[in-house]
């Protein structure tokens, strides 16, 4: 079943990186594909699929994924028109890598001078 998106829905601009299988797992990928159906209407996500990351800047979110034997992140921004995709990366630590903050920080401020 194939859900149709809304006028009123916001779409996905995706500035790096993908969710598709391999290397995600079916599962896994529905599942991202779940909630950020949840995000494009507005609706809120928190712990344990959501949680804030205000060291790359305002109304930015790690989305989490548990994948068989691999945890990924997907980090975004919630902005008015869109929810902006900034990076999709398998995490193995409990810190988020220096030079990934850095990188979606440099994302982020390549988009919104455009």
């Amino acid at each position: 079943m194939y859900t149709i998106m809304s006028l009123k829905d916001k779409p996905l601009a995706w500035l790096h990186g993908e969710v598709k299988t391999p290397p995600f797992s079916k599962e896994a990928r529905l599942e991202a594909g779940y909630l950020f159906r949840f995000l494009q209407r507005g609706e809120s996500i928190g712990m344990p699929h959501s949680r804030p990351m205000p060291v790359i800047g305002p109304r930015c979110h790690e989305l989490r994924i548990t994948d068989q034997s691999v945890n990924w992140r997907i980090m975004y921004r919630i902005d008015t028109d869109a929810i902006v995709l900034l990076e999709v990366f398998s995490k193995k630590t409990g810190k988020t890598p220096r030079r990934v903050i850095d990188l979606c920080k440099k994302r982020l401020k390549e988009y919104d001078s455009e």
